[in-house]
């Protein structure tokens, strides 16, 4: 199933909905004023069977963005898993990307959610290589973008909110016109944040280094993994502000994300970083991050759940 054949289900406040029929209201608050919290993981095929990456974490992180947002989400976060699993056995899946989704339904309109109702819905569908299949080994081709992420204390950057992509499509369509896959955009202070829907490593002398949270960026389960699996490889690990020339000199630099996976970048506007395609230490990250998530190797920190 493609996302756009419109087949399948979708779950919808804890009925199963024929993909044509999973609608809402034209006056729902979402729609006026973004008022939703979601997240995006995938389903993989491997050895043992479909599993989900990471289900847990990032059903917590859901629960945690509706909570920032005073969003009292009508489910538990095992009935919220149990509906994934449930909806990926429905459409016969054996691999997909998995989008749940919380927002302020139809009521009454106003900047005050107040008296609107919480609602949940949960789709899955087929999703390639989010950057382009080819880009996972030879890069892509990304530029600093002219917008900044939120200041500390005004959009809650931790939280993964519908809202916050509205800058994001900014970032995106404009790097996509001058002719770049990607924008990175700078924090208020001009330090690094992280791309349109991505954080961001690099590599200096064999260290990697990443934005920390006060960054604006969004704490990645992604990003989380790339840590673990950097450190389990021996490979230093520090967050700290990046000025944005960092990058230009940096020795490797590479995206995270759930749809991304581990995207290096080739070029920063226009400027080849390391020898300008993949590095090494990214290559090591990718494959030891795929044999994870192929089950090639013993998941001993839980990370996969089977369908």
């Amino acid at each position: 199933m493609g996302f756009d054949d419109g087949k399948g289900k979708i779950w919808m406040n804890g009925e199963l909905i024929d993909w044509k029929d999973a609608k809402i209201h034209v006056l729902s608050h979402v729609i006026h004023y973004g008022s939703a919290v979601f997240e995006g993981l995938r389903c993989y095929k491997t050895k043992k069977g479909s599993a989900i990456f990471r289900l847990k974490d990032h059903t917590r992180r859901l629960f945690n963005s509706a909570k920032i947002y005073r969003i009292n989400i009508p489910y538990t976060e095992e009935e919220i898993n149990q509906a994934i699993i449930d909806l990926i056995r429905i459409n016969k899946l054996d691999e997909c990307y998995i989008r749940p989704i919380v927002y302020r339904g139809y009521k009454q309109l106003g900047v005050s959610p107040k008296g609107c109702p919480i609602d949940v819905a949960i789709a899955v569908w087929h999703w390639g290589a989010y950057l382009g299949e080819e880009a996972l080994e030879n890069g892509v081709p990304v530029c600093i973008s002219s917008w900044n992420r939120s200041a500390p204390n005004t959009a809650p950057a931790m939280a993964k909110a519908a809202s916050n992509y509205m800058s994001g499509q900014l970032i995106k369509m404009e790097a996509m016109e001058h002719g770049y896959v990607e924008g990175i955009a700078l924090d208020v202070y001009g330090h690094v944040s992280e791309g349109s829907g991505e954080n961001i490593f690099m590599v200096r002398n064999g260290v990697l280094i990443t934005p920390s949270f006060g960054a604006s960026i969004l704490a990645g389960i992604t990003r989380n993994t790339v840590k673990v699996l950097a450190e389990e490889l021996g490979i230093e690990v520090r967050e700290q502000m990046i000025p944005r020339e960092a990058l230009y000199i940096a020795d490797e630099v590479f995206f995270t994300g759930s749809a991304a996976e581990i995207t290096p970048i080739s070029s920063i506007d226009k400027i080849p970083i390391g020898s300008g395609k993949r590095g090494p230490i990214t290559k090591k990250l990718q494959e030891k991050f795929f044999a994870v998530l192929q089950d090639e190797e013993e998941d001993k920190r839980g990370w996969l759940t089977y369908i």
